[in-house]
């Protein structure tokens, strides 16, 4: 588990992991069929926090700002077979034995967990997700499904692309953000994704041909 999300495994119950680049596996390719070359090592991630590939919801990524609840969405299936949330960017869930999963390679994935319900989310938020401010509509629909009070919730924002490799720096925005819809507690890890190709996928960086990196969270059967 990356250092950065410690404070959401702080949280009784939840489990997260951020699976970074897979080394000497060929990415000079477009999503889908990285997509279907990862798949093994991503159903992998999944297993060591204690899911099954069944407890695995996916959201399809628009790069729109819809968010939607985990186990009470249609889906359909993706190019590597597996099911998919359709025309969402984010996924929010309460219950145990459900795990999100959220893809990016230069977009921030940001974690949500709230610590007074056991609510918890996770977006992605690139360029358009951001503009969008997803976080906020995030927060609104788990208040809306969860009763959650933004005061409660733990945000982390993962690595993703920042000046200089990129003029927009929308990890500042969505720090901003944050702080306007009332979450106190939001870490940032700093980290970007175009600074190190050893470590990370770029999809800038490496011109459209590239990995995805996969950020997880779920919450454990009691």
């Amino acid at each position: 588990m990356e250092d950065f999300l410690s404070v959401i495994t702080s949280v009784t119950g939840l489990r997260a992991a951020f699976v970074s680049r897979v080394p000497n596996l060929e990415m000079d390719c477009d999503r889908d069929e990285a997509m279907c070359r990862l798949l093994d090592t991503h159903t992998a991630a999944v297993h060591e926090l204690g899911f099954t590939s069944a407890q695995w919801w996916r959201a399809e990524q628009v790069h729109g700002n819809r968010v939607a609840v985990a186990g009470a969405s249609s889906t359909i299936l993706a190019a590597d077979g597996l099911p998919v949330v359709s025309d969402v960017d984010g996924l929010i869930a309460k219950d145990a034995g459900l795990l999100l999963a959220i893809y990016v390679a230069d977009c921030g994935a940001i974690w949500l967990a709230d610590r007074r319900t056991g609510a918890f989310g996770l977006l992605h938020s690139g360029k358009k997700g951001t503009e969008g401010n997803i976080l906020q509509v995030a927060l609104d629909e788990m208040q809306l499904h969860f009763g959650t009070n933004p005061r409660d919730v733990i945000g982390v924002l993962g690595p993703c692309i920042r000046p200089p490799h990129y003029e927009v720096d929308f990890a500042a925005t969505i720090r901003a953000q944050a702080k306007a819809a009332g979450v106190m507690d939001f870490y940032d890890c700093g980290i970007c994704t175009a600074s190190d190709l050893q470590a990370y996928y770029s999809y800038r960086k490496e011109l459209g041909r590239t990995g995805r990196l996969m950020a997880l969270l779920g919450r454990t059967a009691p």
